[in-house]
């Protein structure tokens, strides 16, 4: 699967593990970054990432800050951008398969690189398919707002 990936300076550090683990489990990682510990702003990174996949660019995308809170805060602004912060691997899959969550975001600084590679692992096996009525209803009342 093709993925992007951005970080601000904060995420950096993780989004360099994850691209490498992304790699290696066969998806193609794009990388948006930033490319180093410099102050950077995390809305920058999110808004190139939103709108990547807008453009067809990618299927999904990682975002990652220091908390995860800013980064998406700012992807979810954008329309057709669906992106939730987690720190376990049932939010990951669990959001995507209910909310056809498109954007993974992380803390790099809530979480480290073991668990984070589990979140990832899980958020790209994950398969949006609604099957219950319940689903069904709550996702079209999201899309609705």
């Amino acid at each position: 699967m093709k993925i992007v990936i951005a970080a601000d300076h904060a995420g950096f550090p993780l989004k360099e593990e994850v691209r490498k683990h992304l790699a290696a489990m066969g998806h193609e990682a794009i990388d948006l970054g930033a490319y180093n510990t410099e102050p950077s702003d995390y809305p920058d990174f999110a808004e190139k990432a939103g709108l990547a996949i807008k453009a067809g660019e990618a299927q999904r995308g990682i975002v990652i800050c220091g908390s995860g809170v800013g980064v998406c805060i700012a992807a979810n602004k954008m329309p057709g951008i669906r992106a939730g912060i987690c720190h376990d691997t049932y939010s990951a899959h669990q959001g995507v398969e209910h909310d056809d969550m498109n954007v993974l975001v992380m803390g790099a600084r809530i979480i480290g690189t073991a668990v984070a590679f589990e979140i990832v692992d899980a958020f790209a096996a994950a398969k949006f398919e609604i099957k219950e009525e319940r689903f069904v209803r709550r996702f079209n009342k999201v899309m609705a707002i």
